[in-house]
């Protein structure tokens, strides 16, 4: 097998026509380069340097391969390149998301990607995490924006981002309801949420079972914007990131449900293989939260005004004073 060391070697003695100055040129000792020089030659079973002439000159044979070893050299150092500046990496992105990234802070993190990396190409998949995770797992993804936790830690690397806030919202007909019998949103009404496989579907069962609600009726959906959908045409309680519907909840289209307590928030990271191409796709995340960080920012102050402006209902025991929390969107 060819070694990088043993061509260079070979290359510069040629090119000085001295395993002398061969050898400070690659900064190493002339018996150093004598060696790599002779496992080279033991490597394709012939003599590459007439070693006896002053300066020395390569064989017939070993002309003809002076000007491949140059050549592989050449495309060696055109291919670190690649490492020298990412700006300039052109290989096709395989980013997935998660819709309710997709729908929040996606777009401009899209738009300063590509404007960081113009050579890019994104290949986008939308998914939810469990199916992202395992694409990534075999390598038919590169970077996710998704829930973590289905991988195990030694094959990725990954950094957080920031969590959204979850709220349950119903159509101002049920919100009707509600306010004539508090208790109904545990007994008469069906919730809907995330499939099945996903984490907020089990992070609903879970509060639910806190609140003392045994096998509650769930609708799975497998799209934030039907569950959205869904929830407005009066089909149940929508269990939902409130930055999403935001507009639909200052419109009155939705009423947002002052819980005994409060849903468990959404926490997402941007997730890579370690065995990628680690550098870069770090950048990638740093930038992806950076936009999830702005996002939440200018979000949170537009929740802190819904909340006191638009409309509530109280099923049931309610806090003394809802309001949005304060670490999430």
């Amino acid at each position: 097998m060819l070694d990088f060391k043993e061509l260079d070697a070979f290359v510069w003695a040629v090119k000085l026509g001295s395993f002398r100055k061969a050898a400070l040129r690659l900064h190493i000792t002339q018996p150093s380069v004598s060696e790599r020089i002779s496992r080279l030659e033991n490597s394709v079973g012939d003599i590459l340097l007439e070693r006896s002439a002053r300066p020395i000159q390569p064989t017939m044979r070993g002309r003809e391969f002076y000007l491949h070893a140059e050549r592989l050299l050449a495309q060696r150092e055109e291919a670190l390149k690649l490492f020298d500046n990412d700006e300039t990496f052109s290989a096709p992105l395989r980013l997935g998301t998660i819709e309710t990234i997709a729908h929040s802070w996606f777009p401009t993190f899209m738009q300063q990607l590509t404007a960081r990396y113009p050579a890019l190409i994104i290949e986008l998949t939308v998914d939810y995490s469990p199916a992202l995770n395992e694409r990534l797992l075999s390598n038919e993804l590169d970077v996710l924006l998704a829930m973590n936790g289905y991988l195990p830690t030694e094959q990725i690397e990954y950094d957080t981002l920031s969590p959204y806030e979850m709220g349950m919202f119903v159509s101002p007909r049920h919100a009707r309801m509600l306010g004539e019998h508090p208790d109904a949103w545990v007994s008469s009404l069906p919730f809907i949420s995330f499939g099945k496989l996903a984490r907020p579907y089990e992070e609903l069962l879970r509060y639910l079972s806190d609140q003392g609600v045994r096998q509650p009726r769930i609708h799975s959906v497998s799209t934030l914007m039907t569950i959205v959908r869904l929830t407005v045409e009066g089909l149940g309680i929508g269990a939902l990131p409130v930055a999403t519907v935001l507009e639909e909840w200052r419109r009155g289209e939705l009423y947002r449900l002052a819980l005994p307590a409060p849903l468990p928030a959404m926490h997402y990271d941007v997730i890579w293989r370690t065995a990628n191409h680690s550098r870069f796709c770090r950048s990638v995340g740093r930038l992806a939260q950076e936009c999830a960080r702005g996002y939440a920012h200018d979000k949170q102050s537009d929740i802190r005004h819904t909340a006191s402006t638009g409309r509530w209902v109280t099923p049931g025991v309610l806090p003394s004073h809802p309001v949005a929390s304060s670490l999430s969107i």
